[in-house]
């Protein structure tokens, strides 16, 4: 007579602990450094695209002029050490740049996030809440990340100019010291506006763009959430930030490259308008989805893996 009570004790014991578990899985905070470990791990794979892509945007007229015959010339003359030239330095950005960006987008983002419920656990961003915290992250991390950017960018384009306006840095501790000792601080924020521009647009089409294609793959096309999704969501988050961001980008470059003369940005457009036509806008695009695709699919893959471990290191269920 008595055998049914614990059945529905059992039952609601059960409950309360998947209403924990949805609980946990819904608030739970990742540290803020995950995506700069994340980008620092992807930029190590990637850095020998990116070089060639630098290298193509602010190459002389008679220096190679497509991807491949670039690579092939850097390999050729500079070795297998050539391709990774500058990789201190772009792992010094990544580890200021990127960790700023993410840790502050996927803070903003659990704050404003759509909160959950029984029957949907997760909580939800809306498509206008995931471009404005992206783009505000994007431009905290434009900002911290730009010394290790400028930096980036003269050590790869280094040996493609005369030896007598060469820098030589030898790795990036040395190269700040000296930016400071020899041009003043300012010049570690060389580039900034176009440098924030950009990672405004990078966040907001690469974060906010992969968020979203994600969820398609996940509810749209009912695919499960494993590394398939990680790379297709990523791929297609790629496309889009390289054709967003490949103007800025030219720019930037040529900003930055340039160690002496201080040139106004509209100058440079205008400049590039004129001599190149609008193509100029997407010079170096080819390289930089290349690199671009490679170095979002290997970030976010590693991104999402850092998030799974932390889960199962902390015993949280997905």
């Amino acid at each position: 007579m008595g055998e049914p009570a614990p059945a529905v004790a059992n039952t609601q014991h059960d409950v309360n602990i998947s209403a924990k578990k949805r609980k946990a899985t819904s608030a739970i905070r990742y540290p803020f450094w995950f995506g700069g470990s994340a980008a620092s791990m992807a930029a190590v794979v990637t850095h020998p695209l990116d070089l060639v892509k630098v290298r193509l945007q602010t190459r002389p007229p008679d220096a190679p002029k497509t991807t491949l015959t670039t690579f092939t010339y850097i390999f050729r003359n500079q070795g297998i050490l050539g391709l990774y030239a500058g990789l201190s330095a772009a792992l010094l950005r990544q580890m200021t740049y990127s960790t700023v960006r993410f840790g502050v987008y996927e803070d903003l983002k659990s704050r404003f996030a759509i909160q959950p419920t029984p029957s949907n656990p997760k909580p939800k961003q809306s498509m206008t809440t995931l471009i404005a915290t992206s783009s505000f992250a994007g431009l905290l991390g434009g900002i911290a990340g730009n010394p290790g950017d400028v930096l980036n960018v003269r050590m790869q384009s280094d040996a493609s100019k005369p030896p007598e306006l060469q820098k030589n840095y030898k790795h990036a501790l040395n190269g700040l010291i000296r930016m400071v000792r020899e041009e003043g601080l300012s010049s570690l924020f060389r580039g900034v506006g176009a440098n924030s521009s950009r990672a405004v647009l990078m966040n907001a089409s690469q974060l906010a763009s992969y968020d979203i294609f994600k969820s398609i793959c996940l509810s749209t096309l009912h695919m499960s959430d494993t590394l398939t999704t990680h790379f297709c969501a990523s791929l297609a988050a790629g496309f889009v930030a390289t054709t967003i961001c490949s103007p800025v980008d030219v720019v930037k470059s040529r900003i930055m490259s340039n160690a002496g003369k201080k040139m106004p940005i509209l100058q440079i457009i205008r400049d590039a308008g004129r001599k190149e036509g609008l193509l100029w806008m997407f010079r170096g695009w080819v390289p930089s989805f290349i690199r671009l695709g490679p170095q979002t699919i290997f970030t976010m893959v590693f991104f999402e893996q850092h998030k799974k471990w932390y889960r199962s290191w902390k015993g949280i269920e997905e």
